[in-house]
């Protein structure tokens, strides 16, 4: 009788090791999300220090009417998405967040746009272009417009980029979820490397292809295939910088494209995503809204959270009224007064 061969592997360890490996690239997208909200969970307080910081001190806005109808107009889109978002996580289990990402993905970043939108309109910056937004939230960020949580991002040149404001950010990032200050800006300084990579990539694609903007040869005045380092300089100036805003671009995954797929299929917690996704979501629009309401003045802005749609009534916009801008401004501006 023949002895059986006892295989080292069996078909069952086999198919966990290619869940888990099909898992990499969703997990590595958690670990990112969940890193930012670790770090801003570490901030100084509700909103990181805000109301200490000189361009929001001297941030002030001369808005008639007109200007006032279309914040709110950017302000209700932003609230609505955030409550679709809110929603989402409120009946779902595992199963049903799972499959949500194909909505609560763009949800997150839409929202987070339409409320940095609306605080770039007090700002004179009034546009729907996102890359002309991007670039103009690039510059705040580095202004020192942000609470020092989120005012990390990435510079200079492809190959050669710069992590500012993460003293961490050199570590290598390892593939578990953070549970040190030192592995969130690992992780961080990462996503921000790869989406800077990825954007500059995309950005000499999109020169290359234009024969007014292409780079050629000094010789033959051919279109240039291979880069060298000089030639990745001189578009440097095209990328801005790599922000925040950049990493939630990420986001914008296209619901019928099979990169969405991966992550459904993927072995990860979409509980703790979600949430994080949601915190994050929470702290930013808690940022743009404390931004407009000191451009419009806490009362009208009072009387604009007072007056909104049945669905946004004494919902998460009020709570982050009273709990964070509130404070902030009537600290900063004793002769501000809380409407009656």
């Amino acid at each position: 009788m023949e002895t059986p061969i006892i295989p080292l592997v069996t078909e069952e360890q086999k198919q966990a090791e290619e869940t888990w490996r099909k898992s990499i690239p969703a997990q590595v997208f958690l670990n990112y999300f969940f890193a930012i909200n670790y770090h801003i969970q570490q901030g100084d307080d509700a909103l990181g220090g805000l109301q200490h910081l000189p361009f929001f001190r001297a941030h002030q806005a001369e808005l008639v009417e007109a200007d006032e109808q279309a914040i709110a107009k950017l302000l209700h889109a932003c609230w609505s998405t955030e409550y679709a978002l809110r929603a989402t996580a409120e009946l779902g289990d595992e199963d049903y967040l799972r499959n949500a990402l194909h909505w609560t993905f763009p949800q997150a970043y839409h929202t987070i746009m339409a409320g940095l939108q609306a605080f770039l309109y007090t700002a004179g910056v009034r546009s729907n272009n996102p890359s002309l937004i991007r670039r103009e939230v690039g510059r705040l960020v580095v202004r020192n417009a942000y609470p020092r949580p989120v005012s990390f991002y990435a510079a200079g040149t492809y190959g050669d980029f710069s992590i500012h404001r993460l003293p961490l950010a050199g570590y290598k990032a390892g593939l578990h979820i953070a549970g040190k200050e030192i592995d969130a800006q690992a992780q961080i300084g990462q996503f921000l490397r790869t989406t800077r990579k990825m954007k500059a990539q995309w950005t000499r694609q999109q020169v290359q292809a234009n024969p007014n903007t292409a780079l050629r040869s000094q010789k033959t005045g051919k279109v240039l295939d291979k880069w060298t380092a000089s030639h990745w300089q001189q578009i440097t100036w095209r990328l801005g910088y790599t922000t925040v805003f950049d990493l939630l671009g990420r986001l914008q995954i296209s619901q019928t494209s099979r990169e969405i797929e991966r992550y459904v299929e993927s072995e990860i917690d979409f509980k703790l995503f979600h949430q994080s996704l949601l915190n994050i979501v929470s702290y930013l629009n808690g940022i743009h809204e404390t931004y407009v309401a000191k451009a419009m003045g806490l009362e009208r802005y009072q009387k604009l959270v007072a007056e909104l749609p049945k669905h946004l009534q004494h919902s998460f916009v009020e709570e982050r009224l009273h709990s964070r801008i509130e404070p902030i401004l009537l600290d900063q501006e004793p002769t501000m007064r809380v409407a009656a």
